[in-house]
This record gives C-alpha cells, sequence and structure tokens, in this order.
C-alpha cells in the first residue's frame, strides 16, 4: 500500500496560545553519532519525534549500536558493542548527519568507511573542509564509489584552519581531537549552538573542550570517556518557525521552553517586519502590531541570521508592504520555494542568491508541494495567512524536522490537519 502524507490548512485564523519547544534537531543528530565515540551507555534526553531521528537510529542499530526508548523524548544508548566500522546502506544516503560517524569511528577505532550521505538538495555540499581536519589529525582518506574511508595508525592534535565556516567539519574535527594525543587547535570554527551543545555533552563524558561558541576551539586530548544522562538544548529554528506564522496570522503566541539569546537575529528581523516581543528567561511572546513591514535579511553562520529559517521570512514577506530583499550567503539554490509561493500569488523574483519580493496584499490557497524541510515550513507559513484553503504535499520533508506541526498549530487555533491517503485503494476504486 503506497501512502500520499499531506497537510491541508484553511487560512484565516490567528495563531494564539502557548507552545513548548522540542529539542534540537541538529544537537542530537550530532550527539547520537558521539555516542559511538564514547563507547558506553549515555542518556539523551529532550529528543524530538522526528524522522530525521529515527533514521540516524536505525542507522546506528546497523552498526551495532543499541538504542531504546525510555520515556517520553528520552533515549538510551549503548554503543559499547560497535560490531561494524563500514556504514555502507540505505539509511546512510539519506541523511547529512551521517558523515559525523566519520570522526567518531576515527576517533575510537582509528578508522572509518561510511557511505556519502543525502539530506535536502540546496546545493553543493562539499566534505573537503572534513577531510582536511581528519589528515591534519594524522588520517589518510580516500573518497571512491561514494564510499569515504579514512585510516590513522595515531592521532595525534594539531591546528586545524578551517578555509570556511562548516559546521560539519567543526563537529567531526572536534569527534576526531577528542581522544587524540595532545591538543587540537580549530581556527574560524562555526558558533552555532549545536556545536555548543555537543560540545558539553562531550565534556559530560570526560572530554576536555574548550571556547566552543567561539572561533577558537581548544580540543584537549583525553585517553578515556564515560557514559552521561544528557538534555539537548531546544530547537531554535522550530521555535522561529512558530514565531514567523503567529506574525503572518496576526497572531500573539509565547514560544515556550527556549534559550532566547539562540533567537536575537530572528527576533530583531521579526520586530522589524512588525512584531512586539517580550523576552523571558526561558520563552519569548510575539504579537503582531497588524501590519508587516518590508525588510532587508542576509543569511550569515552564527550568530548571523540562519539560513535554515531564510524559506520561512520569504513566506512572511511575501505579504509585507513594499520590496523585501532576501540574500542567501549560505548555500546555492535555496530559493526553490518561490516558484510555489508564486502558485499562491506571491511576487517574488530571483537572481541567483538574491530574492527581490514584492509585497501582496494576500495570498491565495492552492495545492503546492515542499521540496525540502524548511521549504516546507515556508508553504505551511503561507498557506496559514492565505484566503481559501491550501494543501501543502510532500510532507514526509516536513516530518524530518519538526515534531507534530499540525498538532501544534492547531492547538495555536488553526485550521489544520494531516491527510494520509492510501493511493493505491483510491485507483482501484476507480477502476
Amino acid at each position: 500500500m503506497i501512502r500520499l502524507k499531506k497537510i491541508k490548512i484553511k487560512g484565516g485564523f490567528c495563531l494564539k496560545g502557548n507552545v513548548k519547544i522540542a529539542g534540537a534537531k541538529n544537537a542530537v543528530l550530532a550527539i547520537l553519532p558521539a555516542t559511538v565515540l564514547i563507547g558506553k551507555v549515555c542518556r539523551i534526553e529532550n529528543v524530538p519525534d522526528i524522522s530525521d531521528i529515527s533514521l540516524m537510529c536505525c542507522v546506528l542499530a546497523q552498526i551495532g549500536v543499541q538504542v531504546r526508548v525510555v520515556g517520553k523524548n528520552s533515549l538510551e544508548v549503548d554503543a559499547r558493542h560497535v560490531s561494524n566500522i563500514c556504514a555502507d546502506f540505505d539509511e546512510i544516503r539519506h541523511m547529512r548527519a551521517s558523515y559525523y560517524l566519520l570522526g567518531a569511528m576515527l576517533g575510537r577505532f582509528g578508522e572509518a568507511a561510511v557511505a556519502m550521505p543525502g539530506g535536502c538538495d540546496f546545493g553543493l555540499r562539499p566534505t573537503d573542509q572534513h577531510i582536511k581536519g581528519f589528515e591534519a589529525l594524522g588520517a589518510k582518506c580516500d573518497v571512491t564509489g561514494g564510499i569515504t574511508k579514512i585510516k590513522c595508525d595515531k592521532l595525534v592534535g594539531n591546528g586545524v584552519y578551517l578555509d570556511v565556516i562548516s559546521v560539519g567539519a567543526t563537529i567531526n574535527t572536534i569527534l576526531t581531537a577528542v581522544k587524540a594525543e595532545g591538543t587540537t587547535i580549530i581556527e574560524n570554527a562555526a558558533k552555532e549552538p549545536h556545536v555548543v551543545d555537543l560540545s558539553n555533552f562531550l565534556n559530560s563524558c570526560g572530554a576536555d573542550i574548550r571556547g566552543a561558541g567561539t572561533d577558537i576551539i581548544k580540543v584537549c586530548g583525553v585517553k578515556k570517556l564515560r557514559g552521561t544522562n544528557y538534555q539537548v538544548i531546544p530547537d531554535q529554528i522550530e521555535a522561529g518557525t512558530y514565531m514567523a506564522a503567529a506574525l503572518a496570522t496576526n497572531g500573539n503566541i509565547t514560544v515556550e521552553g527556549i534559550i532566547p539569546k539562540h533567537l536575537e537575529s530572528i527576533t530583531a528581523k521579526l520586530e522589524e517586519i512588525g512584531a512586539d516581543i517580550e523576552i523571558s528567561d526561558d520563552s519569548i511572546r510575539l504579537m503582531s502590531t497588524g501590519k508587516l513591514n518590508k525588510c532587508n535579511v542576509k543569511t550569515m553562520p552564527y550568530p548571523g541570521f540562519p539560513t535554515d529559517m531564510q524559506p520561512q521570512i520569504v513566506a512572511l514577506l511575501s505579504r509585507a508592504s513594499g520590496t523585501s530583499m532576501v540574500s542567501e550567503c549560505v548555500w546555492d539554490h535555496r530559493f526553490r520555494h518561490v516558484s510555489e509561493l508564486r502558485r499562491m500569488g506571491a511576487e517574488i523574483s530571483v537572481d541567483g542568491r538574491l530574492a527581490v519580493i514584492e509585497g501582496v496584499g494576500e495570498l491565495s490557497g492552492t495545492n503546492v508541494k515542499a521540496s525540502d524541510l524548511r521549504a516546507g515550513a515556508a508553504l505551511i507559513i503561507a498557506g496559514l495567512s492565505a484566503n481559501g484553503s491550501t494543501i501543502v504535499e510532500n510532507t514526509a520533508y516536513i516530518e524530518r524536522g519538526y515534531e507534530n506541526i499540525a498538532g501544534k498549530l492547531f492547538l495555536l487555533g488553526a485550521d489544520i490537519k494531516s491527510i494520509d491517503e492510501e493511493i493505491l485503494e483510491k485507483v482501484s476504486s476507480v477502476l
């Protein structure tokens, strides 16, 4: 039986109320492979119930890691008996974060072989900076037939300067350096919150990592690591998505269980567009002023405006008064959602990495298709604020990063529901 998942939205309802934010997807997707490096039993809490996490758990199971659900949003991960250092199977090729197994297995076993990963397709994402980190610490690398193979006699700390700011390369270099002999200095390191969260997790296991959250990270190698209980940080992109949706619908919501500092670049732009913001210790209240103003946005590595919020901000600005410009400075080809927004009446032109948005008074509901995770979120935001009904297809993309997004929006007052159609039954009924 083939199933087709969709989300149906009737626009025009203001979002109001409180929403609890789940754990950070990108942090968990780094921490889970890191348990392979630890080689002990770890309990990870505040894990979002999303398909990317389920897929990562399947990947870990394939190499002998035991993963158990031990409570709501909690996992027990036992990586003591890893049985396969060659990760070359279908699950690997469906997610980008699987390449963290390279650093984790290299750090523990001195070798690894991992198939080239997949993930959302919005441009070339090379692994040359990852390999630079591996080689600087003493590994030899070979990429053939779609598989990256790395091996070393001994890992020795060294200086690593990343030519471009790369979250993935920063994380993989940290994983490789944790048990290397001596000290590793990573310069031009990524500063994203999930890089810091991974470092905090590793430190709780006995690692010695300093400077995470700055552009210079120092890793002093240790010989032994231990298991731990660890709670993952909240997801600032999920929080930003709900805030953008509330502003698009002239709403008034509070996102709870967050770290406001992680959202500073997002809240600054939402205020510029037309939100009143009240910040508490672990929550943010967003209230619409009733008007959407034009705004220019440029995506940058953290602490700049995140590329993972770019599609959502484009959807929001499609109804703002005046002309807005959004520059995508992180990835190529990350405006694939624009063609679907145009189907809803948006007036957006794209030239390379620049989108020029002429705000329209209203959008019209129609059938649209998500092309990736954040593009799907953008189409939901557009549908919530549009006249009439919108059906968003390809929602499997959205499930990769949002825990029960339709259910959470429904509780905030949206007219939204998931549709799970059995295609073969429909075809047979027609015949």
